[in-house]
């Protein structure tokens, strides 16, 4: 799959991505914390990136095989599909995030973002990476002034989308912030994955999967650095959820891990206070946090998506206890 959609990254994908060992999950949660919060229809979802609506609490889910995106209303044990796959050209379906209006916003890693009317489903406006060569677009963050931040683990820069940009409908992604001099990640190798932003517009973060770095970046002065970890690192660190408390929580792809982490004031310090590590968790690729619960991405990447052969038996999310 990651062949078909892009050859140039195949091989940095492929080595980022897989272990020597990747554990076999079982069909139910070891973890008594763990549990099946809703079921996703059809046969080779692989989910990728999942958002909640903060105003009704609907939660979105993109397919990061053929791009659709599905919905599970609340109190709905199996999600319906929301964009079919190939909406609007589609082709992959990684980050997704509902801002402050209703709007879902989401990611292809081959062009760019769309955004959606979260009621009727219309397309309300379209931004793709200018330029050629290899790309990645992956995950988003929107700030408080309604500003939208997108990685890219390819490039290594986060393109930025305004609320004029938006308010246009249309136009190039731009790289706002270029990380590629701060990372110690190999060259060539997948860099930013998950990104999250300050609930007060200060700052934004960003993690380098393959480092284990997390990178802040101020949004006044444009400052990046990185941020000084203590307890544990963030390697294979793919989705971020900052609640407004400062919590940091965190989705370890191919160890099968969820940790969380407690901020510092400023975003410049970060103390590892829990990890959570069970097969059942099935290569968690982000995750959405709200009271009472942790909608983890199960994405099994491993059967027969980008990172081995197999064929799972049906696709799920995760709800996870004490995260």
């Amino acid at each position: 799959m990651l062949k078909k959609l892009l050859p140039a990254t195949l091989l940095t994908l492929t080595t980022a991505l897989t272990l020597s060992a990747i554990p076999t999950a079982p069909a139910s949660a070891a973890d008594s914390r763990i549990s099946t919060a809703f079921t996703l229809p059809g046969g080779k979802v692989y989910p990728e990136g999942i958002a909640t609506d903060p105003r009704n609490h609907t939660v979105y889910v993109g397919s990061y095989a053929d791009g659709a995106v599905y919905r599970a209303r609340p109190g709905q044990r199996t999600a319906e599909v929301f964009l079919p796959a190939g909406t609007d050209g589609r082709r992959t379906a990684n980050g997704v995030r509902v801002d402050a209006r209703g709007r879902l916003w989401v990611t292809d890693s081959t062009a760019g973002v769309a955004v959606y009317d979260t009621a009727s489903g219309r397309r309300l406006a379209h931004f793709e990476v200018a330029g050629t060569g290899a790309l990645f677009v992956n995950d988003l963050t929107i700030t408080p002034d309604g500003t939208a931040y997108l990685t890219d683990s390819v490039r290594a820069v986060i393109y930025r989308v305004t609320p004029d940009l938006l308010a246009a409908g249309s136009g190039a992604l731009l790289p706002a912030y270029d990380l590629s001099g701060h990372l110690t990640s190999p060259a060539g190798s997948v860099s930013l994955n998950g990104i999250v932003s300050d609930p007060a517009g200060r700052f934004l973060l960003a993690v380098d999967m393959t480092a284990g770095d997390l990178h802040r970046i101020d949004l006044r002065t444009g400052a990046i650095s990185r941020v000084a970890l203590s307890g544990g690192d963030l390697t294979h660190a793919d989705g971020l959820d900052l609640a407004p408390d400062g919590t940091l929580r965190v989705a370890h792809n191919t160890t099968n891990t969820l940790t969380r982490w407690h901020l510092g004031p400023d975003g410049t310090r970060a103390r590892l206070t829990r990890t959570i590590t069970d097969p059942s968790l099935q290569i968690p690729t982000t995750l959405s946090h709200t009271p009472g619960r942790t909608l983890v991405v199960r994405s099994q990447f491993d059967k027969g998506g980008p990172m081995g052969p197999g064929t799972p038996t049906a696709f799920t999310i995760a709800s996870v206890r004490g995260l």
